[in-house]
């Protein structure tokens, strides 16, 4: 498709422009128009202008009306006291549906601002290129469906391929959530290390959790009681003798003082009965009575020392039976307490150390994800070019950068450039086939000169412009 018909009323500084469908150079000094009318046929294209004023000063309406060679028409009015107008049909005089599409679908941004393709950034330049594969699937369909969720951080208005050259990128979240996560589990095996260091080797967490240390030591308490028993016993057996020959001393002892006290008494009573004779009756009924009282001192004396034995004969049966036992093994438990005291000690550090552990391979987890999602992001543009139909035989793209003939945009000279401007505004037989170049004074003589050869070669419509000294608009038509 070519343009066969343009007129332009009133619009920027146009009062009235009419032109065929012939490839021109409209040539002039500044003001003179000649950007005019190619913003003007972009407004028609895209609907979109850059400048704040579109309506001619003075004016009321502003009118685009372009005719396509297949009967296609474009009619757009730009109003200031109503609304706008705009009528898009088809050759057979029927609007066309979703026309704002249909436009966009004929033809590129390149087509239409080639020579700002220059000066663009290369990785602007990327961005345009890449927009032109046709990548017929809904794009956030797309990537909710590969990747598993619905990714919001990247920009769907872009290329499948920069899409996802977003998401493998080190600029992406996945890659800048996996680097924030690796360092968190890095953090997270220091501090394990560190609390390993501490724990003993074949450390048994489960066997000192249920480990009571209150049985244990109330165990340990009777066997102690046990073992003192024993030791009482042992002991009370050793002194038992010597316990008895004391009292058999004291006995004797005792009985030897009573006689002695006895006949010390008796030779008193022999002295007084002489000394007192009026006393004799008395003292001899005294004399007679002492035998019998103190008869009755020896035989309690006798009678508690029988007690005492007995009850030292019962001590010594339990002593003997308690001392003939063997001991109870505490050192073995108190050395196991010892151990378990200082193992459960661990416990708290060991089970934050668990828990570390499980923190980390669940990071560890949400890496291999995020790795695998890059990956993903990375191998896809590989799959999809086997599918999609790039629109330029020369055109590649390796690791989500275009190339052209095999070079980055950036390593092209500006004629290069230009070409691939022709050959994408060529690639497809449904494509309008122009291409507005605003500004070819801008660049060489040899350039231009190439570039209006390979168009007219092409049958590529083109509308140039080209600053000149002259004071008024001209049109040049190319042969």
């Amino acid at each position: 498709m070519r343009i066969s018909k343009l007129n332009i009323k009133n619009t920027y500084g146009i009062s009235q422009f009419e032109l065929g469908g012939e490839s021109v150079e409209l040539t002039g000094s500044n003001g003179t128009g000649k950007s005019s009318v190619i913003d003007a046929i972009r407004l028609a294209l895209t609907n979109n202008s850059k400048r704040k004023y579109i309506i001619k000063k003075g004016e009321n309406e502003a009118s685009i009306y372009v005719e396509l060679d297949d009967g296609t028409t474009i009619n757009r009015k730009k109003r200031s006291d109503k609304s706008d107008y705009k009528s898009i049909k088809d050759g057979n005089g029927n609007e066309i549906n979703s026309p704002e599409s249909f436009l966009k679908d004929i033809f590129t941004p390149l087509q239409l601002e080639p020579v700002e393709f220059l000066s663009m950034s290369e990785q602007e330049q990327n961005r345009i290129l890449l927009n032109l594969i046709k990548f017929d699937k809904d794009k956030k369909e797309f990537i909710t469906e590969k990747f598993g969720e619905s990714i919001n951080w990247v920009n769907y208005d872009d290329s499948i391929l920069e899409i996802l050259n977003q998401i493998q990128s080190k600029d992406g979240a996945y890659y800048q959530n996996r680097e924030e996560i690796n360092r968190n589990a890095r953090n997270g095996l220091a501090i394990i290390n560190d609390i390993a260091k501490d724990i003993p080797e074949n450390y048994d967490a489960e066997k000192w959790r249920n480990y009571t240390l209150s049985d244990k030591y109330e165990e340990l308490n009777k066997d102690k009681n046990y073992n003192e028993k024993i030791d009482r016993s042992i002991a009370y057996k050793e002194d038992y003798n010597n316990k008895i020959k004391q009292l058999e001393t004291v006995e004797s002892n005792t009985l030897l003082q009573i006689e002695q006290d006895k006949a010390n008494e008796k030779n008193k009573i022999n002295n007084e009965i002489q000394e007192l004779k009026n006393k004799i009756e008395l003292l001899q009924k005294d004399l007679e009575n002492v035998d019998n009282r103190y008869s009755t001192i020896i035989s309690e004396t006798k009678s508690e020392t029988i007690a005492e034995k007995a009850k030292l004969e019962e001590n010594i049966k339990i002593a003997n039976e308690w001392a003939s036992k063997e001991k109870k093994d505490t050192d073995t438990l108190e050395e196991e307490l010892k151990v378990a005291e200082s193992m459960k000690g661990h416990l708290n550090e060991y089970d934050r150390m668990k828990d570390m552990q499980e923190k980390v391979k669940k990071l560890n987890e949400q890496s291999e994800e995020l790795t695998r999602k890059i990956e993903l992001a990375r191998n896809l543009p590989g799959q999809i070019l086997k599918e999609v139909e790039i629109p330029v035989k020369n055109l590649t793209v390796e690791n989500g950068i275009p190339l052209v003939n095999g070079l980055p945009v950036g390593n092209l000279s500006e004629g290069q450039k230009l070409m691939l401007c022709v050959d994408i505004a060529l690639s497809d037989s449904n494509t309008l086939k122009l291409i507005l170049i605003d500004g070819v004074e801008k660049l060489s003589e040899a350039n231009r000169k190439e570039l209006y050869r390979i168009c007219k070669e092409k049958g590529l419509q083109y509308i140039a412009t080209r600053t000149t000294n002259d004071n008024e608009l001209k049109v040049i038509e190319m042969e």
